[in-house]
Protein backbone atom coordinates (compact mmCIF):
# COMPACT_ATOMS: atom_id res chain seq x y z
CA UNK A 1 0.00 0.00 0.00
CA UNK A 2 1.45 3.30 -0.97
CA UNK A 3 1.94 5.79 1.72
CA UNK A 4 -0.59 8.71 1.98
CA UNK A 5 0.65 12.10 1.52
CA UNK A 6 0.48 13.20 5.39
CA UNK A 7 3.22 10.28 5.91
CA UNK A 8 5.32 11.62 3.39
CA UNK A 9 8.58 12.91 5.62
CA UNK A 10 9.37 16.44 4.97
CA UNK A 11 13.60 17.44 5.60
CA UNK A 12 13.90 21.24 6.29
CA UNK A 13 17.22 22.60 6.00
CA UNK A 14 17.35 25.50 7.85
CA UNK A 15 20.17 27.45 10.23
CA UNK A 16 17.65 30.12 11.30
CA UNK A 17 15.62 28.90 14.34
CA UNK A 18 13.53 31.92 14.50
CA UNK A 19 12.58 30.15 10.93
CA UNK A 20 12.49 26.85 11.42
CA UNK A 21 10.24 27.71 14.59
CA UNK A 22 7.67 29.99 12.10
CA UNK A 23 7.93 26.82 9.43
CA UNK A 24 6.31 24.36 12.71
CA UNK A 25 3.68 27.12 13.09
CA UNK A 26 2.91 27.03 9.31
CA UNK A 27 2.28 23.65 9.22
CA UNK A 28 0.51 23.79 12.66
CA UNK A 29 -1.79 26.38 11.31
CA UNK A 30 -1.99 24.60 8.06
CA UNK A 31 -2.69 21.10 9.74
CA UNK A 32 0.21 19.86 7.65
CA UNK A 33 0.96 16.47 10.10
CA UNK A 34 3.56 15.22 7.92
CA UNK A 35 6.81 13.90 9.99
CA UNK A 36 9.35 16.67 10.13
CA UNK A 37 13.32 16.32 9.97
CA UNK A 38 15.48 19.73 10.94
CA UNK A 39 19.28 19.75 9.90
CA UNK A 40 21.00 22.93 10.65
CA UNK A 41 23.69 23.14 8.14
CA UNK A 42 25.13 21.57 4.67
CA UNK A 43 27.04 19.02 5.63
CA UNK A 44 24.43 17.90 9.06
CA UNK A 45 22.08 17.52 5.76
CA UNK A 46 24.33 15.52 3.94
CA UNK A 47 24.70 13.05 6.63
CA UNK A 48 20.97 12.62 6.94
CA UNK A 49 20.29 12.15 3.27
CA UNK A 50 23.71 9.55 3.21
CA UNK A 51 22.65 8.53 6.35
CA UNK A 52 26.18 8.77 7.66
CA UNK A 53 27.42 9.56 11.72
CA UNK A 54 24.25 9.48 14.32
CA UNK A 55 22.02 9.17 11.26
CA UNK A 56 22.88 5.92 10.30
CA UNK A 57 20.23 4.09 11.22
CA UNK A 58 17.45 4.42 9.01
CA UNK A 59 14.78 5.27 11.77
CA UNK A 60 17.27 8.11 12.35
CA UNK A 61 16.96 9.39 8.70
CA UNK A 62 13.80 8.67 6.96
CA UNK A 63 13.87 9.09 3.45
CA UNK A 64 12.70 12.40 2.77
CA UNK A 65 9.51 12.93 -0.25
CA UNK A 66 10.79 16.46 -0.05
CA UNK A 67 12.97 19.11 0.98
CA UNK A 68 12.81 22.73 2.17
CA UNK A 69 16.56 24.18 1.59
CA UNK A 70 17.50 27.50 2.79
CA UNK A 71 20.34 28.55 0.89
CA UNK A 72 23.09 30.61 2.95
CA UNK A 73 23.69 27.91 5.35
CA UNK A 74 27.05 27.81 7.51
CA UNK A 75 29.50 25.68 6.27
CA UNK A 76 28.45 23.57 3.09
CA UNK A 77 25.22 25.83 1.41
CA UNK A 78 22.56 24.77 0.01
CA UNK A 79 23.81 25.72 -3.93
CA UNK A 80 26.11 22.70 -3.07
CA UNK A 81 23.94 20.65 -1.12
CA UNK A 82 21.61 20.72 -4.28
CA UNK A 83 23.89 19.70 -6.43
CA UNK A 84 24.76 17.20 -4.54
CA UNK A 85 21.43 15.97 -4.12
CA UNK A 86 20.84 16.32 -7.93
CA UNK A 87 23.91 14.49 -9.29
CA UNK A 88 22.97 11.55 -6.50
CA UNK A 89 20.92 8.63 -8.55
CA UNK A 90 19.44 7.83 -5.25
CA UNK A 91 18.30 11.12 -4.21
CA UNK A 92 17.54 12.71 -7.57
CA UNK A 93 14.23 12.20 -7.46
CA UNK A 94 13.29 13.60 -4.19
CA UNK A 95 11.58 17.33 -5.07
CA UNK A 96 13.93 19.80 -3.41
CA UNK A 97 11.94 23.43 -3.03
CA UNK A 98 14.77 26.35 -2.70
CA UNK A 99 13.05 28.14 0.43
CA UNK A 100 15.01 31.14 1.37
CA UNK A 101 15.43 34.84 1.53
CA UNK A 102 17.48 35.82 -1.18
CA UNK A 103 16.01 36.42 -5.16
CA UNK A 104 18.86 37.59 -6.67
CA UNK A 105 18.89 36.54 -10.27
CA UNK A 106 21.74 34.23 -10.15
CA UNK A 107 20.74 32.22 -7.38
CA UNK A 108 17.23 31.46 -9.17
CA UNK A 109 19.04 31.07 -12.37
CA UNK A 110 21.73 28.61 -10.68
CA UNK A 111 19.57 26.72 -8.51
CA UNK A 112 17.59 25.42 -11.57
CA UNK A 113 19.98 24.62 -13.61
CA UNK A 114 21.22 22.42 -11.00
CA UNK A 115 17.98 20.95 -10.94
CA UNK A 116 15.92 22.79 -8.36
CA UNK A 117 12.04 21.86 -8.32
CA UNK A 118 10.89 25.10 -7.12
CA UNK A 119 12.44 28.30 -6.40
CA UNK A 120 10.61 29.92 -3.58
CA UNK A 121 11.34 33.54 -2.29
CA UNK A 122 10.80 33.16 1.57
CA UNK A 123 8.03 35.88 2.71
CA UNK A 124 9.05 37.56 5.53
CA UNK A 125 5.68 38.72 7.03
CA UNK A 126 3.57 35.78 8.24
CA UNK A 127 0.77 36.09 7.03
CA UNK A 128 2.57 35.61 3.39
CA UNK A 129 4.55 32.88 5.18
CA UNK A 130 1.21 30.65 6.05
CA UNK A 131 0.31 31.44 2.19
CA UNK A 132 3.65 30.58 0.51
CA UNK A 133 2.90 27.26 2.86
CA UNK A 134 -0.59 26.92 1.69
CA UNK A 135 0.43 27.56 -1.79
CA UNK A 136 2.99 24.64 -1.27
CA UNK A 137 1.08 22.11 0.86
CA UNK A 138 -1.21 22.26 -1.69
CA UNK A 139 0.96 21.92 -5.11
CA UNK A 140 2.99 19.61 -3.43
CA UNK A 141 0.88 17.22 -1.61
CA UNK A 142 -2.61 17.93 -3.05
CA UNK A 143 -1.75 17.92 -7.09
CA UNK A 144 1.13 16.86 -7.70
CA UNK A 145 2.23 12.92 -7.44
CA UNK A 146 5.29 12.53 -5.99
CA UNK A 147 7.39 9.37 -6.29
CA UNK A 148 6.70 6.61 -4.48
CA UNK A 149 9.10 6.57 -1.57
CA UNK A 150 9.80 4.12 1.05
CA UNK A 151 10.05 5.35 4.13
CA UNK A 152 13.12 3.40 5.76
CA UNK A 153 14.70 2.88 1.97
CA UNK A 154 18.68 3.25 2.08
CA UNK A 155 20.59 5.29 -0.26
Amino acid sequence: MAPRPQDYPILVVEDNDVDFRQTQKAFRDLHIANPVSRCIDGEDALDFLYRRGKYAEPHAAPRPSMILLDLNLPGTDGRAVLRDIKANADLRQIPVIVFTTSEAPIDVEDCYQAGANTYVKKPVDFPSFIDAMRRLDQYWFQIAVLPKIELTQGS
